[in-house]
């Protein structure tokens, strides 16, 4: 893989995010296997990654898709997403995305507050038509993970309390032009441990009974995503435990199980690929500068995140040394790695920077006036580019002077 990547970047240049498509489909599968008991729908969480080339692999695949967005659904329509498999998410629906989910026809759009219960009635009503919903519910569950990426906690902006959930699936249910279909909850990212799933598993089963109790006929039992990603190494969750996990409930309750999973499928299949500028030493370390930064790739900047990093070609004559490796943006917090035990690079190294394939790309930034960066899909051996580098023209595009 090095030498690929090495012809890649002559002919593209650098810095450029590579995705091997057949890792892609592979994770995909052994996702699908570990379900294949179970009733089920897996939805991609296109926010994780939503090139329009891995939604359309997504698609292909029999996937559906997450969206929090209007962009995100415009892209996967794009792709070929049938959007009865689009599942709507996201607390702050806008009154012309609600009406392009209901025009296209998504699977469920999924109520956060009673205000957007309202909105989509109304919506429905103007365009004749039922809404299919699900409620979010909120189970106050802390999980163990980083403080930007927990869902479930009670004080955390997304969901309802499950009281306020059973109430809004029964106005649902009392409005003609609205569908109550299901019950969704979201814990977080990077979780491990399956015994905060079970608590609130327990706790969206609560719901489901109750309005079955009361008549009210659901079909989706939505467990979202969070599957966790080991970038240290290590094992990741296991599909087997997780499976375990989820399946009785769905089972019991009569549901067809939604999972939401995005990192998980998607972040080990991407790498950045990057060129070393300059090396120095500064007193205690030394200093690699990189012509990618965090306008490419800010998760170590804004989550403190760990990723794998190596120096492509013939490194074994050289020392291992701590490494900061750092970007070109004038940020101080500009940085891949502090302190990584690394061959010592030189000028014109390249750097494979790994486990990039999810949050990289949706992230990114034209900051400094840096074009964002190429694109490059391996697959069956080749490779080609799904996405141009930008251009100093593309920085200024509907601005006018």
């Amino acid at each position: 893989m090095t030498d690929q990547l090495a012809e890649i970047a002559g002919a593209v240049g650098t810095p450029f995010y590579v995705y091997d498509a057949d890792f892609f489909r592979a994770r995909i599968e052994r996702l699908e296997t570990a379900l294949a008991g179970v009733p089920h729908q897996i939805c991609y969480s296109a926010k994780a990654n939503d090139a329009l080339t891995l939604l359309r692999i997504v698609g292909e695949q029999g996937l559906g898709v997450d969206i929090v967005s209007g962009g995100e659904l415009w892209k996967a329509l794009r792709a070929g997403v049938p959007a009865g498999r689009i599942v709507f998410s996201g607390v702050g629906k806008q009154e012309a995305e609600i009406r392009s989910a209901l025009e296209a026809g998504v699977r469920s759009l999924n109520v956060e507050s009673p205000g957007e219960l309202d909105l989509i009635a109304a919506e429905a009503r103007k365009l004749g038509r039922r809404a299919p919903v699900s409620v979010r519910i909120n189970p106050d569950i802390k999980v163990d993970t980083h403080a930007h990426i927990a869902t479930g906690h009670a004080a955390a902006k997304f969901g309802l309390p499950p009281d306020s959930a059973r109430e809004q699936l029964r106005r649902a249910a009392s409005d003609g032009f609205l569908e109550p279909v299901g019950v969704a909850f979201h814990l977080g990212s990077q979780i491990f441990d399956v015994e905060p799933l079970l608590e609130a598993l327990d706790a969206a089963a609560e719901v489901w009974r109750a309005l079955t109790a009361e008549g009210v006929a659901l079909r989706d039992l939505d467990v979202g995503g969070g599957m966790g990603v080991p970038y240290e190494g290590g094992a990741e969750l296991d599909l087997d435990t997780y499976v375990a996990a989820v399946e009785p409930t769905a089972r019991a309750l009569g549901a067809e199980l939604v999972v939401e999973p995005g990192r998980f499928l998607v972040a080990p299949v991407g790498t950045l690929v990057t060129r070393v500028l300059y090396v120095k030493y500064v007193p205690g370390a030394w200093v690699a500068v990189c012509d990618s930064g965090m306008s490419d790739f800010i998760r170590p900047a804004l989550y403190g995140a760990f990723h794998p990093i190596e120096v492509l070609g013939d490194t074994a004559s050289r020392t291992t040394v701590p490494v900061d490796v750092v970007g070109p943006i004038c940020e101080s917090g500009d940085f891949f790695a502090r302190a990584r035990a690394l061959p010592l690079p030189q000028t014109g190294d390249l750097l494979a920077i790994g486990h990039a394939g999810a949050y990289g790309r949706v992230m990114s930034s034209t900051y400094n006036a840096r074009p964002l960066c190429a694109e490059v899909l391996m697959e069956s051996g080749g490779w080609r580019v799904i996405r141009e580098r930008g251009s100093y023209e593309d920085l200024a595009l509907r601005e006018s002077l």
